[in-house]
């Protein structure tokens, strides 16, 4: 059967409970936690008061009065920081050092009739959930073939035991450029609070809701899309066999060598090198050379979205 799956060593949790939890992440996140339920997660992101974003996350909820944000492990220290700036005055508590729930990626054509045999009933729309005793399903895309699995360390042994059984072992390089393809940008250490989150594509990509209400950074965010235009936004590259990428690397328009952006996220997955790019159209027209004026050459791609 066509069906991969692979422990996301990269992500990690951080973990929010108590009764104000979702109050408290209404006023501080661009998306609305009115749709959070057992049912249903949502993507969003967490923003200084000047608009530039120190995470971006997946909120589920795990149980009673009990969620998680999943994002990067090597920014959880610094956002659960940042959040614990604010949440002092609500009835919440967060954890950025539990390790009892791991995130897990399944993908392929048969992901939904192998998962359905581990796991019986499972969500049928991005973003849906499905829960049952120590795992939570997220399905990430639209057609039902992508999912993030997470498992309590309560019964994670036996439900490994069948996803070993009946799927592939996958990498998390391969799980990271199916995103990439997917066009969703992903903050990393190196480019916390770099970037407003238009030129992530977050408007495009279901991270923010414009009618929510206030949130911190909701100005910034609010007059950029309702009386502005982005300078940059993110766009899909591929780089030469065997490159170097990191995320925040400089990229160069080729016409003019300027510096006119950076790599958001870069991965290498059989035997090509992936990247998500933070530039201008232009840029994109003239061609992009990474690190220096006359690095590498990005090849652009097309992204599964419209940007207009």
């Amino acid at each position: 059967m066509n069906c991969q799956y692979t422990h996301l060593e990269q992500e990690a949790f951080l973990h929010i409970s108590g009764p104000d939890t979702l109050k408290f992440l209404q006023g501080q996140t661009t998306c609305d936690t009115r749709k959070v339920t057992p049912n249903h997660a949502v993507p969003g992101v967490f923003c200084t008061p000047q608009g530039r974003v120190v995470c971006d996350f997946l909120l589920c909820e795990l149980g009673h009065d009990h969620f998680a944000l999943r994002l990067r492990r090597g920014i959880r220290a610094t956002s659960s920081a940042v959040f614990g700036k604010y949440i002092i005055f609500s009835k919440a508590k967060l954890d950025a050092t539990r390790e009892d729930w791991a995130p897990y990626a399944c993908w392929g054509q048969d992901a939904v009739t192998i998962l359905s045999n581990i796991f019986g009933e499972l969500p049928s729309e991005r973003f849906g959930t499905a829960h049952g005793d120590g795992f939570v399903l997220v399905q990430t895309d639209a057609r039902g073939q992508q999912f993030e699995c997470y498992l309590h360390s309560s019964s994670s042994a036996a439900h490994l035991t069948r996803m070993d059984e009946l799927m592939d072992p996958g990498s998390e390089t391969q799980w990271q450029a199916l995103q990439i393809a997917s066009g969703i940008a992903r903050i990393e250490a190196t480019t916390v609070a770099e970037f407003v989150p238009q030129t992530l594509n977050y408007d495009r990509t279901g991270h923010i809701s414009f009618n929510k209400g206030c949130y911190t950074g909701q100005e910034v965010v609010a007059r950029l899309h309702y009386l502005g235009k982005p300078k940059r936004r993110t766009y899909i590259a591929e780089l030469p066999p065997g490159t170097n990428c990191a995320a925040g690397t400089a990229v160069y328009d080729a016409v003019s060598g300027q510096d006119i952006g950076a790599i958001v996220n870069c991965c290498t997955a059989q035997g090509k090198t992936h990247a998500l790019v933070a530039t201008t159209a232009g840029g994109v027209a003239n061609g992009l050379h990474l690190a220096s004026s006359d690095g590498p050459l990005l090849t652009p791609g097309e992204l599964p979205y419209t940007l207009d």
